[in-house]
């Protein structure tokens, strides 16, 4: 502990409301308690949301436009789950007939193509190859590429935000991540939805329709300042210092070295417990209480896949077609709508009520959903069937809708800011694991040619899902206004996921007495 103490010492400048002027240092228990768990108060603690945006204008705006790549991951992903319904497609791609002569998608394939997707999230160029695809072999290859780039962005994406955007404002700023997700899926439906009216068999136009994204990705990469927690990490002193001042220009009496000085004490405190337990390798991910931080990264995320991700999303139009509904791409319009709606509710109150909560709650939604679609699965069909069925399969995107949200967010916030790349591609990829597993089972669960389950998949769902809702009230911690270090410090005490919000931090403590000297000062 002797080099981490000088460390420290050194650091403690940082809290300058209760400096010593004759000797430089504080002297305070507390600021010297937050100093040796990497902790340092910004000034800045004490904002609401609306101040913070407007105090960090540039550093939010950055984060919004990088959260941008999520319409083009959305849009994707909601071209391909749709698309397999249109008619133009199923001409183009068929190789198999139905009993009554119908040429139709063969189940193999369909899992095929969704799971090779999940396969390269797990490993853009995919645009060109879904734009000459002329046989399923060629589509298959696009799939592939579609998901090297789209696991990019999910693994990518949610890191940088989380280490850029300010801390009171943080949980918003990952959302909206699932806003363009949401919105670039909804898109989608919008141009299949049109199509089946105006062209039944056109499908390469909202394929083509793809490449205006890509432009506008390129130009928000081109000018997005690096992060500078990972400059600090890479030991590049000058450039995170340069990337602090992009991001906070226009911030008023923005002190340089006082910010640079409370991240660097953060990060190096991760470095000093890391080197004590002998576990500074990537592979650290797994060990520990770092462990532990890896599983909850992952647990929302992967949750998804087992409450119905595949069923609902990736071939929800194909799933509603093939339970009789008479126009499935307006369904999927209506639901996506749901979606879009539910995660600006979602972004307005996250920084509010907290994360936990919306994500439990949300994932609780939607098991109830499939519970009750498998429930009109085995009851005698009737006209009220439909609209029951309709009204679950909203819910149920709701509460995914606010499950993405969060998951996404967990993805980018527990882990530890030094594991952070490591333990972002490591959930992406568990999750994509889960969705390989599922895009192979959905099309034979829901194929009236083969299993033919129809609404009954709702009960396979609440089975394979129910463990794991169980498990987000018990794994998943709230992490609304808490910086990296603070996280640090409860996951270091051991401190039970759901007491997170009732633990005071050393930060907090810290604040709590600067404001008190300041009001007294003031009477």
């Amino acid at each position: 502990m002797g080099p981490q103490k000088d460390f420290t010492e050194k650091r403690a400048s940082v809290q300058h409301d209760e400096i010593v002027a004759d000797e430089g240092f504080k002297k305070s228990d507390l600021t010297f308690d937050a100093a040796t768990k990497g902790q340092g108060v910004t000034g800045y603690e004490k904002l609401g949301i609306l101040e913070t945006i407007k105090t960090f204008k540039i550093c939010t705006l950055v984060c919004f436009a990088m959260a941008f790549s999520a319409a083009t991951d959305g849009y994707q992903i909601g071209i391909n789950a749709s698309i397999i319904a249109n008619a133009g497609f199923v001409a183009r791609f068929a190789t198999t007939v139905d009993k009554k002569g119908k040429h139709i998608l063969a189940s193999p394939i369909l899992s095929g193509w969704s799971s090779i997707m999940s396969c390269g999230q797990i490993i853009v160029g995919s645009v060109l190859a879904e734009s000459l695809a002329r046989s399923w072999q060629v589509w298959l290859v696009g799939k592939l590429l579609a998901g090297i780039g789209v696991g990019c962005l999910q693994s990518t994406v949610p890191t940088y935000i989380s280490e850029v955007a300010p801390v009171r404002i943080r949980g918003g700023l990952l959302m909206c991540y699932s806003f363009w997700w949401s919105l670039g899926s909804f898109f989608a439906q919008i141009a299949l939805q049109h199509l089946s009216k105006s062209d039944p068999t056109d499908y390469l136009t909202p394929i083509y329709t793809q490449w205006a994204q890509v432009g506008i990705m390129f130009l928000i990469y081109i000018f997005v300042p690096e992060s500078p927690a990972w400059c600090v990490n890479a030991g590049k002193v000058d450039q995170a210092k340069k990337e602090l001042l992009k991001l906070n220009r226009g911030v008023p009496n923005y002190d340089l070295e006082r910010q640079y000085q409370v991240l660097a004490m953060a990060i190096e405190h991760e470095n000093a417990v890391a080197a004590e337990q002998r576990r500074e390798k990537w592979y650290g991910i797994f060990q520990g209480t770092n462990g532990l931080r890896t599983v909850i990264s992952c647990w929302t995320n992967l949750t998804q896949q087992l409450i119905g991700l595949s069923l609902f999303g990736t071939f929800g139009t194909y799933f509603f077609q093939q339970a009789g509904l008479a126009d499935p791409f307006k369904i999927k319009v209506i639901t996506t709508s749901i979606q879009i709606a539910t995660v600006i509710v979602i972004i307005t109150v996250a920084d509010r009520l907290g994360r936990r909560v919306l994500a439990c709650s949300g994932t609780t939604l939607c098991w109830v959903s499939c519970v009750g679609i498998g429930i009109v699965g085995v009851c005698p069909r009737v006209k009220a069937s439909t609209y029951i069925f309709i009204m679950f399969a909203c819910l149920w995107n709701c509460g995914l809708a606010t499950n993405g949200a969060t998951g996404w967010g967990y993805i980018g916030e527990i882990s530890s800011q030094r594991l952070r790349p490591y333990t972002a591609g490591f959930g992406a990829a568990v999750t994509c694991v889960a969705g390989v597993v599922m895009n192979v089972l959905v099309p034979y669960m829901t194929n009236a040619n083969k299993w033919n389950w129809n609404l009954k998949t709702g009960w396979f769902y609440a089975g394979v899902g129910l463990p794991f809702v169980v498990g987000m009230w018990f794994l998943i911690p709230e992490t609304v206004g808490r910086s990296a270090a603070e996280l640090d410090e409860l996951f270091e005490r051991k401190i039970k996921p759901w007491r997170f919000h009732k633990t005071e931090t050393a930060t907090q403590r810290l604040v709590q007495v600067n404001k008190s000297e300041k009001e007294q000062s003031q009477v």
